[in-house]
């Protein structure tokens, strides 16, 4: 407790800094993998994306990410046994946010995707095993984590297949593609607004004083979804079927009414990434300030300060624009050759099972999430569409995320003790 009394205000400043360090960790390669289909296909340009992530990113760690935020700061550590002494959950978690943000700097200036929730889960199962008590740790509840990481790429890549396979068979393959994707394109607009609405008033709104049930949520969502179709339809009459060079790339008609199919999903996919993965920065300095505010106590349930979501939002947003471009020029060009048509089935297919996972409060992997998207995309065209030797070396950035995020915690976590005490 004298420690918390003592070094408060440094303890504050400290978590403050290494939260906005994770944050920009999370901006240069998680939101980089959420809009890199985007820019890789060519919907979006960079600075466009970066605005897309700016709003929606935002919206989504506001009014959907409080199930998810509680999972990382109450879920992984059992906090009884930290009781007598707070000061070492503070320490942990000022060196999971250190370092889970070091690797990510190190994974994104190399162009890995690596996944952020694996690197802050890591970085606190290590710290809470060797630094506390093995007892420490709900391993039940890292088992279900972990197992998220496998089955949500599976599910990812099944819906991306099934989802691109009906646009190869309602638009891509038929007699007339253009009128066709005019038909059939506000039914996948209506589908994208349904999914992010029905969950977002399910789940994510609890937290600002809105509390739906199920058939006014399912109602609202409808209307949203309608909403959104309608005005798609509107945007889709003034595209000509003509062909458009963008970059190295030429548009046909198609192509172009599913680029603006894609400025939908990109909204969507920083939606469900913000609702997701923007704890992985503000669910540990939450746990923080909250231990330093209240003297040393470890509440059973803490408000989010809204200023703590500020730091994370500005973080990301600065981790984006400064190096995000080398994760999402693997993620755009270097798996799969991806056209608006792709990008749309692998985004819609991850903003889906993103936002289901943080509508369940399960922190699953973005990243893992996206690549499963891709990788189900390429699939339907076959194997040969996708460059093998660039997902092994993304499968080898995700085997070794969780060993070196959980011993670089290891040894912030004892240099935090030495410092302080």
């Amino acid at each position: 407790m004298d420690i918390i009394i003592n070094y408060g205000p440094y303890l504050l400043i400290s978590g403050c800094v290494f939260g906005f360090f994770m944050a920009w960790g999370i901006g240069a390669n998680d939101v980089a993998n959420a809009m890199g289909t985007s820019v890789g296909a060519r919907a979006l340009t960079l600075s466009q994306a970066i605005l897309v992530a700016c709003i929606f990113e935002f919206a989504g760690a506001y009014l959907a990410g409080g199930e998810v935020t509680s999972t990382i700061r109450k879920g992984i550590i059992d906090p009884s046994l930290l009781a007598d002494t707070p000061e070492l959950l503070v320490f942990g978690m000022l060196a999971s946010l250190l370092a889970a943000g070091s690797w990510l700097l190190i994974a994104s200036y190399n162009g890995w995707p690596v996944s952020t929730t694996h690197s802050i889960v890591g970085a606190i199962v290590g710290f809470a095993a060797v630094g506390i008590s093995v007892d420490a740790v709900s391993w039940d509840k890292v088992i279900s984590i972990v197992s998220s990481w496998i089955v949500s790429p599976l599910m990812a890549g099944t819906i991306s297949f099934l989802i691109f396979r009906t646009v190869q068979h309602l638009i891509l393959n038929t007699d007339d593609p253009f009128r066709n994707a005019k038909k059939y394109v506000p039914a996948y607009m209506f589908l994208v607004g349904f999914v992010i609405s029905m969950v977002t008033l399910l789940k994510g709104l609890k937290h600002v004083g809105l509390d739906l049930n199920f058939t006014e949520s399912l109602q609202y969502s409808i209307l949203i979804g309608v909403a959104i179709a309608l005005l798609g339809s509107l945007l889709l009459k003034r595209v000509k079927n003509i062909s458009q060079q963008r970059g190295d790339v030429t548009f046909d008609g198609v192509e172009r009414v599913f680029a603006v199919l894609m400025i939908f999903t990109a909204c969507a996919m920083a939606f469900a990434h913000g609702s997701n993965d923007v704890a992985n920065a503000v669910g540990p300095l939450a746990a923080i300030v909250s231990v330093v505010q209240s003297g040393g106590e470890i509440a059973s349930k803490s408000t989010m300060p809204w200023w703590i979501l500020l730091v994370g939002g500005i973080g990301i947003i600065a981790g984006l624009a400064m190096l995000g471009y080398k994760v999402i020029e693997t993620i755009g060009k270097n798996i799969t050759e991806l056209t608006p048509s792709r990008g749309f089935a692998a985004e819609l297919a991850a903003a889906t099972t993103v936002v289901l996972a943080s509508g369940t409060g399960l922190p699953i992997s973005t990243t893992h999430t996206l690549v499963g998207a891709v990788l189900g995309v390429g699939l339907a065209r076959g194997l040969s569409a996708i460059d093998l030797n660039v997902v092994g070396r993304i499968f080898l950035s995700w085997l070794v995320t969780l060993p070196v995020g959980a011993g670089l915690s290891i040894i912030f976590f004892f240099m935090m003790k030495g410092i302080f005490s």
